[in-house]
């Protein structure tokens, strides 16, 4: 180890958790092996397998080639943002209820992501709709490759069901964005002026307990120069709320001027630039043939109820897949 080492501690520190992810990347794959040595000699060691130790075969075959796939997975994986924790924002669309709803539903089926992924999550800011749903929520993903991960559910995402909202049960279609970014370490994020933050604090309205909600510990910062506002109330300490909305913040910062310039390349290239919230990229049909459809790989699914309960699996990789042939 350089005996400066430590000279830049951010720049150490970020250090030392690539290390970190890489020694347990080999380990995982030391165990795997390990595991399918074991495997393969219980079954040569047996001459006649019962039941009971089939099925225990069986089982252990299919999770060892669940965790090889994600192993797999992460080689996909090269840009450098990849391993950063993920802020991931839903905004309903128009539409009410309805688009509340469903801004809920997709609220819920990340989080349920995350606890597959054995990630921590935490919900930063949460506005609630006045009869149901959520009309937005940021949420942040802290595990390996969060952000990696979740990148491609940028976009927005369309809900076709009949409305359970309504005595005729009437169609509806529902819109949500969704909004991802990695959350920066401060060296690599803009610089942000003071004099250019408006900081509001307020009893915090959200879930957390008694001491939460009955002091002055939620945080809203408004940057003047853009008119971005990002609040937090998910932490008991207005220091604590303070600091994780700024890192919001700048990260948010930072992707406004990656859009930018990208606008600007796309003008030079006479190229066409696509409004958000037509950047539709995934279907969910509640009705009839009952599907969902990545409208970016073409992948489908009629496994409706388990995409929605947090198995993205499938279409992540299928992202991903699609993102690097893209890029070639």
């Amino acid at each position: 180890m350089a005996s400066d080492f430590w000279s830049q501690p951010t720049k150490a520190g970020e250090l030392l958790q690539q290390i970190e992810a890489t020694e347990q990347e080999l380990k995982s794959y030391n165990q795997l092996l390990q595991r399918l040595d074991d495997l393969t000699d219980l079954i040569s060691q047996e001459n006649s397998i019962s039941e009971d130790i089939n099925q225990l075969v069986q089982a252990e075959y299919h999770q060892i080639a669940r965790e090889i796939d994600q192993l797999e997975i992460s080689r996909f994986f090269t840009q450098p943002h990849d391993r950063l924790p993920a802020i991931l924002s839903i905004h309903a669309g128009t539409g009410g209820v309805e688009a509340q709803d469903w801004a809920a539903m997709l609220e819920r089926m990340y989080l349920r992501y995350s606890l597959r992924q054995n990630w921590t999550s935490q919900i930063i800011e949460e506005q609630r709709g006045n009869e149901a749903g959520i009309k937005s929520a940021t949420l942040r993903f802290v595990g390996q490759w969060a952000y990696g991960y979740l990148k491609g559910e940028n976009g927005t995402h369309r809900l076709l069901r009949n409305s359970p909202f309504n005595a005729q049960h009437l169609r509806q279609t529902s819109f949500a964005m969704v909004e991802v970014y990695p959350e920066l370490p401060e060296a690599e994020a803009p610089a942000i002026n003071t004099n250019d933050l408006r900081i509001d604090v307020f009893h915090s309205s959200g879930p957390g307990g008694q001491g939460v909600n009955t002091t002055d510990s939620a945080v809203r910062i408004t940057h003047l120069p853009t008119g971005l506002v990002v609040t937090c109330q998910s932490e008991r300490s207005q220091h604590q709320n303070k600091a994780l909305a700024l890192a919001v913040l700048r990260s948010k910062l930072a992707n406004k001027e990656a859009e930018e310039l990208e606008k600007k390349r796309q003008v030079l290239k006479g190229g066409q630039v696509k409004a958000d919230w037509g950047l539709q990229i995934r279907s969910y049909f509640l009705y009839g043939k009952r599907l969902i459809k990545d409208h970016r790989t073409n992948l489908t699914t009629t496994d409706i109820d388990a995409v929605l309960d947090g198995h993205l699996d499938d279409f992540i990789r299928a992202y991903l897949l699609w993102e690097l042939e893209r890029n070639k």
